[in-house]
């Protein structure tokens, strides 16, 4: 399979540099500085399982004229997801899987709008990765998952074939026969972590250990959970009580990905996690005040600092 990561950043370019390791086809599409420091620098990933350099890794640029791809793997920000999607438009026929890895579930609509129901795979990540020097790509934690899955469940003969250009790589990229609960259950937590930690300007240690936090922890996803269910979601029985104790396992400094971006002074996906429930519970007559309050704390900073 001809397979093109959109981007050759932190997620794109790990799960990227796998695949290369294993010998698979792979592009990276990229901007022109990204090009040119992949040229310079050679794309460079440090892991917690080993550093892998590959030099002169295939790329394109949006515009250049390429024939259709197999695989399109999407971890691009939900702001960015717009003007991806164009990009992406012309390496794509009506048998070109799509395949994000972007947390929240609105995108999903955007895909299916753009590519057709039939094209859009379910995907997610998990895994601690950021851009060091020189554009390296810098893996923290011993977590490096990838799930992908047919929405509906299926084993059909192509998520088998991609399953098996998959399998073999120094990554866990594992086949979901519930794709749809999965990333459900991924927003539910993002949107809790996140949540928190952004709102209370914290790792999430010193949340939970005080009763307030512990509180305002599980009010977000009594809050979440109770849209989404409303909204159809495949929520499983007991998910907010396994992921409070997720929370309680997590490093006592851990902090979410939004709060990282937010203390950079980078832009944040507010509206892709917060604003789409706030939205769909206000369509439903469902009341969310913690989630309204973060989703405003999120505003503020966004028209301070941005």
């Amino acid at each position: 399979m001809r397979i093109l990561v959109v981007g050759a950043g932190a997620i794109g370019g790990y799960f990227g540099g796998r695949l290369l390791e294993k010998g698979e086809d792979v592009t990276f599409l990229v901007r022109e500085t990204r090009k040119q420091q992949l040229k310079k620098y050679e794309l460079l990933v440090e892991s917690v399982y080993g550093e892998m350099v590959f030099s002169g890794p295939k790329t394109i640029q949006a515009g250049e004229k390429a024939e259709s791809f197999d695989v399109i793997l999407l971890s691009t920000k939900a702001y960015h997801l717009e003007g991806a999607i164009r990009d992406i438009r012309p390496y794509t026929d009506n048998k070109t899987l799509i395949l994000p890895l972007l947390n929240g579930i609105a995108h999903m609509d955007q895909l299916t709008a753009a590519f057709g129901e039939e094209n859009v795979l379910g995907g997610l990540c998990f895994i601690e990765t950021t851009l060091g020097e020189n554009g390296k790509v810098v893996q923290t934690s011993p977590v490096h998952d990838l799930v992908f899955g047919e929405r509906s469940g299926e084993k059909t003969d192509r998520i088998l074939q991609l399953q098996e250009v998959f399998s073999g790589t120094k990554a866990n990229f594992r086949l979901s026969e519930n794709i749809e609960q999965e990333m459900w259950h991924k927003y539910l937590f993002i949107s809790t972590l996140s949540g928190v930690t952004s709102l209370f300007r914290s790792p999430i240690g010193p949340i939970r250990e005080q009763a307030f936090g512990l509180n305002s922890i599980k009010e977000v996803l009594k809050e979440a959970s109770a849209i989404m269910k409303a909204l159809g979601a495949p929520l499983a029985e007991g998910i907010k009580e396994t992921q409070v104790k997720k929370i309680h396992e997590m490093g006592y400094e851990m902090k979410s990905s939004l709060q990282r971006d937010m203390e950079k002074q980078q832009a944040i996906e507010a509206d892709h996690f917060f604003g789409y429930l706030l939205k769909k519970a206000e369509l439903l007559n469902l009341d969310a005040p913690v989630l309204g309050a973060i989703y405003a704390n999120l505003q503020v900073y966004e028209k301070n600092s941005l």
